[in-house]
């Protein structure tokens, strides 16, 4: 599968939805509200019927109609059984915002042995993930704010991927603050999947995009993201 329904989705599905403004869960769907998404937008949360005026749902499984993008902010050890019921969905993209994986501190190994999991789980039932830990992804010419940050970017031409969740928000405000516009946005966290060659690749293939900008912490394909990198800045 490429990125595609990352950026073009018909149908989001925010699971760990929150009625609480200022929770993760609530922001995800606020943002896509306001942003103007025209696809379905499906709160997922047991113990709510309603959230921003969207009928909620228990699970994604119990979701009516196809399901393309899974946006997960719940705690990290029920992230899994979240993913399954993605898998018995057909979800294929899938945007995990939670933390407490490979990043954690003192429990570092045990959050790397969930993050592997997610892994090994996502490659054997066709799923992508990008994240965990990440603050989402944008498309703003298919109005996906699938972020949970405060600040929203204008209309614009530079494609941009972080690893770095700090950045991430100083780069929104600045895109806000300047009227300096975004094409695609994209967070990548602990990157236990989709990587930043194929955020390149995503953003070179973009007809909106014209400049790209990463910041990188870590290349585990040194060789192939460079030779990617020189074929793609003859065009962008």
């Amino acid at each position: 599968m490429n990125l595609e329904k990352f950026f073009h989705p018909k149908s989001v599905a925010v699971i760990g939805a929150s009625r609480s403004p200022g929770k993760v869960g609530h922001d995800v769907v606020e943002n896509l509200i306001s942003f103007g998404f025209k696809g379905a937008i499906h709160p997922i949360n047991p113990k709510s019927q309603e959230i921003l005026g969207l009928r909620c749902y228990p699970r994604v499984t119990e979701v009516p109609g196809p399901v393309d993008l899974a946006v997960i902010s719940v705690p990290a050890v029920v992230v899994l059984e979240v993913l399954k019921d993605c898998a018995a969905k057909g979800v294929e993209a899938v945007v995990i915002l939670s933390a407490g994986f490979k990043e954690s501190g003192a429990g570092e190994a045990k959050g790397a042995k969930l993050e592997q999991e997610l892994v090994n789980f996502a490659r054997e039932h066709g799923i992508r993930i990008i994240g965990p830990n990440c603050l989402g992804v944008l498309d703003s010419y298919s109005c996906l704010n699938a972020t949970f940050a405060a600040a929203r970017p204008v209309r614009g031409e530079i494609g941009f991927f972080s690893q770095s969740g700090a950045l991430c928000i100083a780069v929104l405000e600045w895109s806000k603050a300047q009227r300096v516009g975004l094409s695609r946005f994209v967070s990548l966290g602990n990157k236990c999947d989709v990587s930043e060659i194929e955020c390149l690749r995503a953003l070179a293939d973009d007809p909106h995009t014209r400049v790209i900008l990463g910041y990188i912490e870590g290349i585990d394909e040194g060789r192939a993201f460079l030779e990617l990198a020189k074929k793609v800045s003859l065009k962008k």
